[in-house]
């Protein structure tokens, strides 16, 4: 079974950088599109940014265009999220997940598409 697990997550201000990571172990992530999402307190659940098998395919929601980038190594197992420009709105538990596919260039953020999530990782902007 696969397991996730990110790390990368702290306090920094605004303007400042972190990358997450999520490390997968019980099995490959070679099958699995892999999505980011977060959860601010008293807010819903969001889709921040996914990438497909293949990593061809990426996609990010418009809060955080040009700001985040998601990238894979397959080899390692990781997906990464680098979150750059930081805003005290980013503030959030940041979780990944995976999402079982047969298709190596589709990605969406629906949620329940999901299969299998980490525990997530908190991030906070403030000065």
């Amino acid at each position: 079974q696969l397991q996730l697990a990110e790390s990368g997550g702290g306090l920094v201000q605004p303007g400042g950088s972190l990358r997450l990571t999520c490390v997968a172990s019980g099995w490959t992530l070679d099958y699995y599109a892999i999505g980011w999402f977060r959860q601010a307190p008293g807010k819903e659940r969001e889709g921040v940014s996914c990438i497909g098998r293949s990593a061809e395919t990426t996609w990010y929601t418009d809060s955080v265009k040009g700001r985040f980038t998601i990238s894979r190594d397959n080899d390692k197992n990781i997906v990464y999220l680098q979150m750059d420009n930081l805003k005290p709105e980013d503030t959030a538990t940041y979780y990944c997940a995976a999402d079982f596919k047969d298709q190596k260039n589709l990605c969406i953020t629906y949620a329940p598409e999901y299969d299998y999530w980490g525990h997530g990782t908190q991030v906070a902007v403030s000065s």
